[in-house]
């Protein structure tokens, strides 16, 4: 019976010693395994399970707490930390993403990542099966088959940006829970373009630019860099665009892929770069070597791939030594990228906290601007309708009291139209005394027998004023046909402000204020013709004539000495005298009219009508919101309940 050994190993001083070595699992750690005989068997892995154990300790509660947040929705607020995956077409982006999650995924040549692909891999313990979900628009497929992640990805791909080389914005969530797996959340972006290809559009480049600087310029997330070892670094595009984001580095790491494509006498090069001595960065470089296209055509599983990794490190002449400094391997990369994910999550947790509270305090105040909206119980509902009336009606009724209900006062503005009436009246008199002087001097020219001038047929008086007056009615009605557009559109706005989330309501109400308005409108303008109809009688009570006709130049004028009145100036001075009273009666006439029934009539109607809606009528219809302002309070209600869940969670995690 043999058992194994484990030793701690320092770091061989001469690169060629580590190749005498049988076996080297975990570079973390240093550790030698020798079989020795008559021992207890203590396996590799069972280390890397103690070792692996140990981490998920320290780094799984923060991991969750990330998965937490992300389940309540709460990245389409604000941005959770994660690591974005940015290299050149070619560079070895997809070896290194399939490396870590176990399972292949679309290959070939150009761009083959066409959406961005959210790798989010979960480690579970003991024996349970592998499980896979993928979601992207409204699908949501699972599946327990890993062979099966390649075809789905691609059909994701074709589905959202459509078959050919095109790419999409839309993001495709990939996640893995396995207990092979480590716990990462990976976004895999396309690889950068620089010249387009056949199908692709012109810029095709400058869109891949920009879909790649919409995830690494965020600041909580780490940017993950892969560069072949067989490419100058310094020229780097997928570097460059990371340094331009990041200029002192702090949340790049760089990994260099395909080692064994170092031209001869370079791999010192390599290993200044690797240990960061060319282009400084925070986090540093990691080297892996992954599957090859030949590794692949072999049909070399990822397991086996994971040993000729360690293999080709612990045999080569320069890159031994990295695997004792921690800088080799997918494992070590697994390890680091979690490591890290944590140490940045830590660091972002206030910053996050702090980014939700202020927008919980934005988006209440914002839902806050919004009415409650209708309850959900039926009869709750009804006495909310009447409430809703009641308060336009009463808004109604204070409009017709004189208060000021919007944002113009009524009174002002029916006040200007009548001072217009009552000046069109007063611009009328000149005219009015010089067709009637004209008149009367026709009359004694023409018609005069041996009369004294100032005698002349009262007929003629009364014909000429009917003439006149009558010429005032179409002014009359003008001021109607004003008036009642601007009653009409303050009636309209009350009703546009009371219901204006409610499009049946408002539609109901300004349908019914436009027929009563209409059918008001044709009262007065009856009751105005008639009144010109009796301004024809040439009528009025004869103190009120003896009294306007002394205002106008008659020194107290009565029946009695009427007939001594001068002729010459009796008949002029009575003219205007008469006219005067007309006018009066005019100016006030209409302006009563289209008060009474405009507006105190019009508004006593409508309130009427308006309660009529709550009996027999549709509540549920009438309290039927429209869609964009019922859509935007639940999505302001659904972003404080996800902003909310996730400042307690990030509460109770502390």
């Amino acid at each position: 019976m043999t058992s194994t050994f484990v030793e701690l190993k320092m770091p061989a001083d001469d690169p060629q010693e580590t190749q005498s070595h049988e076996e080297f699992h975990s570079p973390m750690e240093n550790i030698e395994v020798f079989s020795l005989p008559n021992e207890e068997s203590y396996s590799i892995k069972q280390m890397e399970g103690v070792v692996h154990g140990q981490l998920e300790e320290r780094v799984r509660p923060y991991i969750d707490l990330v998965d937490s947040l992300r389940m309540t929705g709460i990245e389409r607020d604000l941005s959770l930390p994660a690591i974005a995956v940015i290299g050149d077409q070619s560079s070895g982006k997809s070896s290194v993403l399939e490396a870590l999650s176990g399972v292949a995924l679309p290959r070939g040549s150009g761009i083959v990542t066409r959406c961005p692909l959210e790798l989010k891999l979960r480690r579970l313990k003991g024996g349970v099966q592998w499980h896979a979900v993928i979601s992207y628009k409204n699908e949501n497929i699972e599946f327990n088959d890993p062979s099966k992640v390649e075809s789905y990805v691609a059909k994701a791909q074709n589905d959202l940006a459509g078959e050919g080389v095109g790419i999409c914005e839309d993001l495709i969530t990939l996640e893995i829970s396995s207990q092979d797996v480590c716990d990462l959340t990976l976004i895999d972006l396309p690889g950068i373009a620089r010249v387009p290809v056949k199908g692709q559009p012109d810029d095709i480049a400058e869109q891949i630019r920009s879909l790649i600087m919409k995830f690494i310029k965020k600041r909580e997330t780490i940017n993950l860099v892969i560069v072949p070892c067989n490419v100058d670094i310094a020229t780097t595009e997928a570097l460059r665009m990371a340094q331009e984001v990041d200029p002192e580095g702090k949340r790049t790491l760089a990994i260099l892929t395909k080692p064994d494509l170092v031209d001869k006498g370079t791999e010192k090069n390599i290993l200044d770069i690797v240990r960061n001595q060319v282009i400084p960065l925070s986090k540093g470089y990691l080297i892996v070597k992954c599957r090859g296209q030949k590794q692949i055509d072999d049909r070399i599983s990822l397991e086996d791939a994971t040993k000729i990794e360690r293999d080709f490190f612990r045999r080569h002449e320069y890159f031994s030594c990295l695997l004792y400094e921690e800088k080799a391997t997918i494992q070590c990369l697994a390890n680091k990228l979690t490591q890290d994910l944590v140490d940045h999550i830590k660091k972002s947790l206030p910053i996050l906290s702090e980014q939700i509270q202020k927008q919980l305090w934005g988006t209440k105040k914002e839902l806050g601007s919004y009415d409650i909206g209708p309850p959900l119980d039926t009869q709750k509902k009804k006495f909310y309708l009447i409430e809703t009336l009641t308060d336009f009606n009463e808004k109604v009724n204070r409009l017709v009291s004189g208060d000021v209900v919007n944002e113009e006062n009524l009174f002002v503005l029916l006040r200007v139209e009548f001072q217009k009436w009552k000046k069109h009246l007063d611009d009328s008199k000149a005219e009015f005394h010089k067709i009637m002087q004209e008149v009367v001097d026709q009359y004694d020219l023409k018609h005069r027998g041996r009369e004294l001038p100032g005698f002349s047929n009262y007929s003629v008086f009364e014909t000429a004023v009917q003439k006149l007056v009558v010429q005032l009615r179409f002014p009359a009605l003008e001021t109607l046909r004003v008036t009642r557009e601007i009653v009409q559109k303050q009636l309209a706005d009350i009703a546009k402000n009371c219901f204006s989330i409610y499009p049946f309501l408002q539609c109901i109400s300004l349908n019914k204020i436009d027929n009563i308005q209409s059918k008001q409108g044709g009262k007065v303008e009856e009751r105005i013709i008639e009144q010109f109809d009796m301004e024809e009688l040439v009528y009025t009570q004869d103190g009120i004539y003896f009294k306007s006709l002394t205002g106008n130049g008659g020194q107290n004028v009565s029946a009695d000495n009427l007939s001594s009145y001068d002729s010459r100036v009796k008949y002029p001075e009575m003219l205007k005298a008469y006219y005067e009273i007309v006018l009066q009666r005019l100016a006030d006439m209409v302006p009563m009219l289209i008060r009474f029934f405009m507006l105190k009539q019009s508004a006593k109607m409508l309130c009427h009508e308006m309660l009529k809606l709550v009996d027999g009528g549709n509540v549920n219809e009438m309290l039927k919101e429209e869609s964009d302002v019922s859509r935007q309070r639940a999505e302001l209600q659904s972003r404080i309940d996800r902003l909310s869940n996730a400042q307690d969670k990030i509460n109770n995690f502390f």
